[in-house]
């Protein structure tokens, strides 16, 4: 049942409704009433949101990999100060750019060119996948039947202000107090450090891996056009190979006619050979017998 609903939601908006209810039909012809009754009750995708569960079902890799860098960033952002917000924001923008455009390469294979106001659903939905569990989950499921909007206050799209940065007035402490608070931020600090490189390196994972997918679909697009070439040199061939036949064909039953005829010839002409051969022996005996009386 599990598979048969991915499979509906990753067939084009426009064949939806007619495979839906042949799904339905079928479960319910099978006496899977209640089945049936599911699948009749699946709405139809929008283009942005058949798109995006084309996208998870279509590379599995790399959507796992995506869902897991949302969470290390979502995890980031909690802790990161404004520069390194910014510099995970910018590697955020770069990886929803990438993804965005093998979802509109996939949707194009499939026979279904997405609109502008499409591609930016489905760069808002990727965008709500990266900044809201929720949305992250939703898509997991890869039964999306409208593009996802992302949170308006989710970090990096304003840095914090610098009212929030400054340090508020408190009466000085003690040296080991000081020590102590120096200490903490330190080791938050540290702590954050380690987080923005876990960040970035996946990030910087999640990029060569779709840099690696295109460049396997461009080679995988190359060989295909080299087949097509082979085909289409193979297809010329044959039609040549079939026009000798044919001609060869043709000769070989003029050859036929023409044998069947001088068979025929042969045949009438050792006839008449015959029958000149017995007249000329008629004709012989006659003149000896006529000779013979003369005498």
């Amino acid at each position: 049942m599990e598979a048969v609903l991915d499979e509906l939601y990753t067939t084009p908006p426009a064949h939806f409704v007619a495979r839906r209810e042949e799904l339905a039909a079928a479960a319910k012809s099978a006496g899977h009433a209640d089945d049936a009754r599911r699948i009749h009750a699946a709405r139809r995708p929008t283009l942005a949101a058949w798109a995006a569960n084309l996208l998870l079902r279509s590379q599995p890799q790399e959507s796992r990999q995506f869902l897991e860098l949302g969470q290390a960033l979502r995890e980031a952002y909690r802790t990161l100060d404004a520069a390194g917000i910014n510099e995970l924001s910018e590697q955020r923008r770069r990886i929803v750019a990438a993804l965005s455009r093998q979802a509109v390469q996939l949707a194009q294979e499939a026979g279904h060119r997405l609109s502008d106001p499409a591609r930016q659903d489905v760069e808002s939905t990727l965008r709500a996948v990266l900044t809201d569990p929720d949305a992250a989950d939703r898509w997991a499921g890869g039964r999306l039947e409208g593009a996802l909007t992302p949170p308006s206050d989710f970090p990096g799209a304003d840095p914090p202000t610098r009212a929030a940065r400054k340090p508020s007035r408190e009466t000085p402490r003690p040296p080991s107090a000081r020590t102590r608070a120096k200490d903490e931020l330190a080791e938050r600090r540290r702590l954050r450090r380690e987080q923005l490189e876990h960040a970035r390196a996946a990030a910087e994972e999640s990029a060569q891996r779709l840099r690696g997918a295109r460049t396997e679909e461009a080679d995988a697009e190359a060989a295909l056009q080299r087949a097509r070439d082979l085909h289409d040199e193979a297809r010329q061939q044959v039609s040549a190979a079939e026009q000798q036949l044919q001609q060869a064909r043709q000769e070989l039953q003029r050859a036929d006619r023409e044998q069947q005829e001088a068979e025929k010839r042969g045949k009438t002409a050792a006839a008449a050979h015959t029958r000149a051969r017995q007249e000329a022996r008629e004709a012989a005996q006659e003149v000896k017998r006529l000779t013979v009386r003369d005498r």
